[in-house]
């Protein structure tokens, strides 16, 4: 588990060295930088966290560290202090936006959790839960997956090929549906880019993962 925090109270701790002065600047750029932000591949590779790149609904885009991995979730920390959980590329949590998603059952038998062997077809059903204006929604949910033309992205200034999977969402009460897109690294199954929504009515999150957390 790895805590942002502690390593923003070393860095500003007297007798810093260049490097870590630099560090330093490249973690303010995560926490507190404009929105819509390039990073630089440079800066990318000297942060000693995971990274990516967020966008909600067609907004600005912004840039956000890992601020912690366990249990196999991975929480993504914005400038803002809200949350953004994933557990291999879905997304499985949120805190602190507008509309939340708080629950997904059944991750065990999620097709992400081995998308190198996703097949054309494979369908997946789960009980989705969701705050919106502080109203609590559940639904069931059942999925499909696509598989269209493979991309080649290019991510942190290398270029990553990857399948690129659809997933069809249905929830079964009330017919509302949409689409989920995932690009998976072809190499090791890891989810690189993402578009997707937490459900009901709930606006899209974009992610895009310039380093990802290591296994």
């Amino acid at each position: 588990m790895r805590n942002l925090s502690l390593l923003l109270i070393c860095l500003l701790l007297q007798g810093c060295t260049q490097t870590q002065k630099g560090l330093g600047e490249t973690v303010k750029l995560a926490l507190l930088g404009p929105d819509d932000v390039q990073v630089s591949d440079e800066q990318v590779e000297n942060l000693p966290y995971a990274s990516m790149y967020l966008r909600l609904n067609d907004g600005q885009r912004i840039f956000v560290v890992l601020g912690f991995d366990e249990n196999g979730q991975q929480k993504w920390i914005t400038r803002d202090k809200a949350m953004v959980v994933t557990q291999h590329g879905r997304l499985v949590k949120t805190l602190g936006l507008a509309t939340n998603l708080t629950d997904v059952s059944n991750l065990q038998q999620d097709p992400l959790g081995n998308p190198l062997h996703l097949t054309e077809g494979a369908s997946w059903t789960r009980l989705i839960s969701w705050t919106e204006q502080g109203q609590f929604h559940a639904a069931a949910a059942v999925s499909h997956f696509t598989r269209t033309d493979d991309e080649v992205l290019t991510l942190a200034g290398k270029r990553v090929a990857c399948r690129v999977w659809q997933e069809e969402v249905e929830l079964t009460a009330d017919g509302k549906s949409w689409t989920n897109t995932f690009w998976v690294d072809t190499t090791n199954g890891q989810i690189r880019q993402s578009i997707q929504r937490p459900g009901g009515n709930a606006f899209t999150i974009e992610t895009t993962i310039l380093k990802p957390a290591k296994s």
